[in-house]
């Protein structure tokens, strides 16, 4: 990465690809920062910068790459793909983490002997945030193997699109009500319409909900 590359990221600040790290947390907290960025489109995290786009620097860079490189073996599941470089900026090292897009979605936080989360998480906007449900079934699902799609467009879908054409979304909930089946039909039946490109899941805050394409 150029000088002026990294400038930029750090005056356009935190989003969905740049994260900013003062310094290093713990192990556990990079591995849910890398598998956000490994379940979205990949990204950057700039360690030696602070949220105010102050550049403070890191003190040791092997050091730092062995606890980087430790959260992406042993905590991600499976192992994230990541590339480093340090660079000197404004009188100081700062570690560029280029956190790769994962070729096999959804990737989790590894359980270990005394943590059994196997938590998934995603980048959304400027933040890394668990994923819900159905996000994890949308992740299962964009991978190259995944199992093809068989989808019927029967009285379930239909009353679906009939409701879309007269409000402007839905949730898992809402449909649940409205065609009255099970909470985990719903979702599966509204993840398969999204992975058929018949309606958008999204986000707003912590409400997800699902619109016309």
């Amino acid at each position: 990465m150029y000088l002026v590359e990294l400038n930029k990221l750090i005056e356009d600040g935190e989003n969905s690809t740049v994260e900013f790290k003062r310094k290093f947390s713990t192990t556990e907290k990079i591995a849910k920062e890398m598998i956000a960025f490994a379940n979205s489109k990949g990204g950057y995290i700039l360690f030696g910068v602070d949220d105010d786009r102050k550049i403070v620097g890191i003190d040791s860079e092997k050091e730092q790459l062995e606890l980087i490189d430790t959260a992406a073996r042993f905590y991600c599941e499976p192992e994230v793909e990541f590339d480093s470089e340090i660079l000197f900026i404004r009188h100081k090292d700062v570690m560029v983490v280029n956190v790769k897009e994962s070729k096999t979605k959804p990737v989790r936080l590894k359980p270990d002997s005394e943590n059994s989360d196997r938590t998934v998480y995603i980048r959304f906007k400027d933040k890394s945030v668990r994923a819900s449900k159905e996000t994890i079934g949308i992740l299962k699902n964009s991978n190259a193997d995944s199992n093809p799609l068989h989808i019927t467009f029967g009285n379930l879908e239909k009353a679906l699109i009939k409701y879309l054409n007269e409000n402007e979304e839905i949730t898992v909930k809402d449909f649940k009500k409205l065609v009255n089946i099970s909470e985990r039909r719903a979702s599966r039946t509204l993840i398969n319409l999204v992975r058929a490109g018949v309606i958008r899941h999204q986000r707003q805050d912590k409400q997800e909900f699902f619109t016309l394409i």
